[in-house]
């Protein structure tokens, strides 16, 4: 089975890059469930975080508030969300470790469940804005 994720980190797909560096990737959300809805993935496959090491875990979230104070500022957002979902149940979709940090707004409220289709020129423009904040 093709892991969408890993297809992005290969090239293989378009991916709205917002940092990396050797071991992580973070791009943002083609879903989002709001604007500069932003996913933070390790290069090395795993379907769940807890088939990681416990240092490879604590790699990965101390990424977050690097990321989350660029997306802040640059989705103009007032607060931020993090999530981290294991297995279908918990509604991972995609099968590969990956933090989700969702901004929020204090005009629009907090909605978990409703997500909107970005166009790619709207990504890509949103993605500049951040990856300038880092």
């Amino acid at each position: 089975m093709t892991c969408i994720f890993c297809d992005i980190l290969d090239g293989k797909r378009e991916g709205h890059i917002l940092y990396e560096d050797d071991s992580h990737v973070s791009f943002l959300d083609r879903y989002p469930i709001d604007v500069g809805h932003s996913l933070v993935v390790p290069r090395e496959h795993h379907e769940r975080i807890t088939d990681m090491t416990p240092e490879n875990v604590g790699k990965l979230f101390s990424l977050v508030p690097k990321i989350a104070k660029a997306i802040l500022t640059g989705a103009n957002a007032d607060a931020f969300s993090v999530a981290q979902n294991n297995g279908r149940a918990a509604k991972q979709i995609i099968p590969h470790v990956h933090i989700h940090i969702i901004p929020r707004y204090n005009s629009k409220g907090t909605i978990w469940t409703k997500r909107q289709i970005s166009s790619d020129s709207e990504l890509e423009e949103l993605a500049k804005k951040i990856r300038s904040a880092i």
